[in-house]
């Protein structure tokens, strides 16, 4: 069983649909088809039942997916050992991060990463889904939420930040040392959609105090809602740190949250029993100094 036809396999898992299986690896459909009947010849068993023009795997095909993705990720390390014995600036690191931290917060830190490592690839993912990418082998690092522990990866707390208001510096609601949650339900807000990670820790905790917040508008990303803020059209309710790394928005400030706060919880996450470079090691490094720096 060589990886090649694992990685034939999983691309018709993935998109269950040998045409656009077979596009995306840049092969003709009937050689990918016969890769996999030689596949399944050699396992003894059907990995997709062909019903139709429809495709679904088997729990066969289901297995070795869970299997396929260790032994193409096990290859993927073997190459990067070798590919660093050559020289420890070579090679690719793939993070993941939630997108109101991806946005532009970590910018610096990635400049300061390409001066050190010129010949690294750094691919940086947004998403709020973190440790399911660190978990199929996706990304290397993961920067999320604090969830269970789990003996597959190493988990590195990261600190504990408190979401503050932040308005503009002109706003009736800035001459306050301190507000509740539960006082801007009187006051515009603009916010994540629902659905967002840094929303709905926000609305979970109003909902166990038996009210909610209205917005006046919702946009996806970190650095749209503080223009928003700083254009008057109104307040937002984010981690504390956003606002430490920026001189740019002079006019808007910060505003700690008195009662019931959201807070969220931080980790660095990577699987337990794979290959780390020296250029994740020092990208682990410097993230866990970055944002222990913020939330302290």
């Amino acid at each position: 069983m060589d990886t090649r036809n694992i990685t034939y396999f999983m691309a018709v898992f993935d998109h269950l649909h040998f045409t656009k299986a077979a596009e995306h690896l840049g092969i003709s459909q009937p050689t990918l088809s016969q890769q996999i009947r030689l596949l399944e010849a050699e396992l003894g068993m059907p990995l997709f039942d062909r019903i139709g023009k429809k495709v679904v795997a088997t729990e066969a095909g289901s297995l070795l997916y869970q299997y396929g993705m260790k032994m193409l990720q096990a290859e993927r390390d073997a190459k990067s050992a070798m590919k660093e014995l050559l020289s420890e600036k070579r090679g690719t690191v793939r993070l993941a991060v939630l997108p109101s931290d991806l946005d532009f917060q970590l910018v610096p830190l990635f400049v300061e990463f390409k001066t050190h490592y010129p010949e690294i690839n750094l691919k940086a993912f947004s998403t709020i889904f973190v440790r399911e990418e660190v978990l199929s082998h996706k990304v290397d690092l993961g920067i999320g939420l604090r969830g269970p522990a789990d003996k597959r990866l190493v988990q590195v707390p990261l600190g504990s930040e408190p979401y503050e208001l932040f308005v503009h510096s002109d706003s009736e609601l800035a001459k306050k040392s301190e507000v509740t949650l539960e006082e801007l339900t009187q006051h515009a807000l603009v916010m994540y959609p629902k659905g967002y990670l840094g929303r709905d820790l926000v609305d979970d905790v109003c909902k166990k105090h038996g009210f909610e917040l209205d917005t006046v508008m919702e946009v996806g990303s970190a650095s749209s809602l503080l223009q928003l803020v700083e254009a008057g059209i109104g307040a937002t309710i984010q981690p504390r740190g956003l606002l430490k790394q920026h001189s740019t928005w002079p006019n808007i400030v910060s505003i700690p949250i008195s009662g019931p706060a959201p807070i969220r919880h931080l980790e660095l996450t990577y699987y337990a029993n794979r290959f780390v470079s020296k250029a994740h090691k020092q990208l682990s490094e410097w993230l866990i100094d970055f944002f222990k720096a913020r939330t302290s």
